[in-house]
């Protein structure tokens, strides 16, 4: 079976953004909606909601306006790859996004959050950490629904993600 090569979506940033965080490259349910973390099961949209004290939304819309308020932007690591399903152990022949330039064209951006090791490792060889002058960056546990080793619960995300809040000052 050929697996097809995927792409990622684009980036969602302003000129007031202050955090980027970047996934490895959206699942199969995310590429299909065209939507970042459109899978119901993963816990972004969630932890977003509890850092800020947010009821729940419901269209995307409505969510990319509540992150933009926030000075969040969103992108991913790699441009594209081959993958079959939404695993990242499967992600082969990853390309990087140019990580660097975007943060050249919005240099307000303070802090990278890693969404994963995948996110993380695939930066750090495709890219490398060189390119992040003054910018503060973190690994972050997973978003995620998918089990694996190093799972935390939702709360236990909750707590490791509200660095996110220290560079929103």
């Amino acid at each position: 079976m050929n697996n097809p090569l995927i792409k990622s979506l684009e980036p969602i940033v302003d000129q007031q953004s202050k955090v980027l965080i970047l996934g490895s490259i959206p699942g199969v349910e995310s590429l299909r909606k065209q939507q970042y973390y459109g899978n119901p099961r993963n816990h972004f949209w969630g932890i977003m909601y509890r850092l800020f004290h947010q009821e729940e939304l419901k269209t995307y819309d409505e969510k990319i306006t509540f992150i933009k308020k926030h000075q969040i932007s969103l992108w991913d690591v790699i441009y594209s790859c081959i993958r079959e399903g939404s695993l990242d152990s499967n992600i082969q022949e990853e390309l990087p996004n140019d990580i660097p330039g975007l943060l050249e064209q919005f240099p307000s951006i303070q802090f990278i959050g890693f969404n994963g090791g995948k996110a993380y490792d695939v930066f750090k060889k495709k890219i490398g950490f060189h390119t992040l002058k003054d910018v503060q960056y973190l690994k972050l546990p997973s978003t995620s629904p998918v089990p694996g080793k190093n799972v935390k619960s939702f709360e236990e995300k909750v707590m490791v993600w509200q660095v996110v809040k220290d560079y929103l000052v």
